[in-house]
This record gives C-alpha cells, structure tokens and sequence, in this order.
C-alpha cells in the first residue's frame, strides 16, 4: 500500500519542484549521429559576440535598460565566472566555450522530461523575442535524447540557441542536482543570480531580469 502511494505521490511533486535526474542505469539511450529533421533552434555562432542589434521596421521589440534611479534596477556588483565547459550545439558546428558566452544573457538548464521544464520553455522564448538585440536567451538540454528535445522545440515553438549537456557538466560545477536551472549573467560575464525555484512565467521573469541584470522587458 505505501509502495502505491509513493508511486502516485512522485510525479506531482515533480512538476511542482525540480526534476532530478536518475541513476546510471536510467540513462537515455544514445544520440543519433544527426538529426533527422532539421533542428528548430538557432546555430550557436552568434553566442560570444553578445546581443545583436534589432534591424529597423523588423517588428521585433527590444529591451529598454532600467532607469538607475528606480529601486532594484540596478544589476549588483559582483558574481562569479560561467564555469570553464565546452559544450556542442543543437545544430552542430563549433563547440561553445560557456565562459565565452556574451552577456547580458540569460541561460535556461532543461529537460524534456522534466515538468516545470516543459512549463516555463514558452516564457524563456518570448522573453528572447522581446529582448532581441540587448539580451541572449540560451538554453543548455541536459542529460536528454535528442528527438525528445527536438518534439519540444517543435511543438513549443521554441527557437533560441540550445547548447548539449548530455553529462550534466554544468550542474556538476554549480552544485545544483534538480532543474530547471537559470544562470542571469550580466553583461561582464559575471552570473549575477542563480534560480532553482520551479518554473518561471513571464512576469517572474521580468522581474528577475530587471533585477539582476538591470533591463526592463516589454509587455
């Protein structure tokens, strides 16, 4: 009778938390060596020369900085440094050396098996449409198969550039077991804020990016 009642209390205490991952024994079979349809995410060749101005009429709205003088818009000093990692890309291509990410960037570790993932992956993409040009959207699938994060990107829409953790390199160097995790890195490099609290809609995550990376996102 426990054994039943642990078995229908876990996946809702999943999708209210974080996810961890499984043992070894659990993990997800190999990756295909290509893709077989093509990726929906961006290449990641963009990534360390930092946001990329908006081209005028294109329609797409744009972070405003944050007045100084408003409370709690002011990114804080001080920090620490993106990991040293090498990770590859959805796309292929050169592997990305995480330090070398530009900011001010915002940096998403998630799973397609993972509840409050899959919960929170629309607001982290329009927060890359309205932000384009002054904040990188980044997101880092960890320990997932390859099609499972492809369905996502499909059926979610999801577009920004999306670096492969098949190790959980990056979690192993936070000390963080359980995501989704969101790195805010400020334009100097330096992670300002890590967040491990569940999934983020629009409004947490306005709020997080004026905070500490002092940028005020468009409704």
């Amino acid at each position: 009778m426990n054994r039943r009642l642990a078995l229908a209390v876990l996946p809702l205490l999943l999708a209210v938390t974080g996810c961890t991952s499984g043992t070894a024994d659990d993990e997800p079979a190999p990756r295909p060596a290509a893709a077989e349809r093509p990726s929906p995410f961006r290449d990641c060749t963009a990534l360390s020369t930092g946001p990329a101005a908006t081209s005028p009429g294109s329609g797409t709205a744009t972070a405003t900085p944050a007045s100084p003088s408003t409370p709690g818009t002011t990114p804080p000093a001080g920090g620490s440094a993106l990991p040293e990692l090498t990770l590859s890309c959805f796309t292929g291509g050169a592997p990305v050396v995480l330090r070398e990410v530009a900011g001010p960037a915002v940096i998403n570790v998630w799973a397609s098996w993972c509840p409050p993932c899959r919960k929170e992956l629309p607001a982290f993409q329009r927060l890359s449409e309205r932000t384009a040009g002054q904040l990188q959207v980044v997101g880092v699938n960890s320990r997932d198969s390859r099609s499972g994060a492809q369905s996502i990107g499909e059926d979610f829409g999801v577009r920004f550039p999306m670096l492969v953790d098949q190790g959980e390199a990056l979690q192993r160097e936070l000390k963080r077991n359980a995501i989704p995790l969101t790195l805010f890195v400020a334009a100097d490099g330096q992670v300002r804020h890590i967040d491990a609290t569940g999934a983020l809609d629009d409004a947490k995550l306005a709020k997080l990016v004026r905070q500490h990376l002092g940028l005020a996102v468009p409704a």
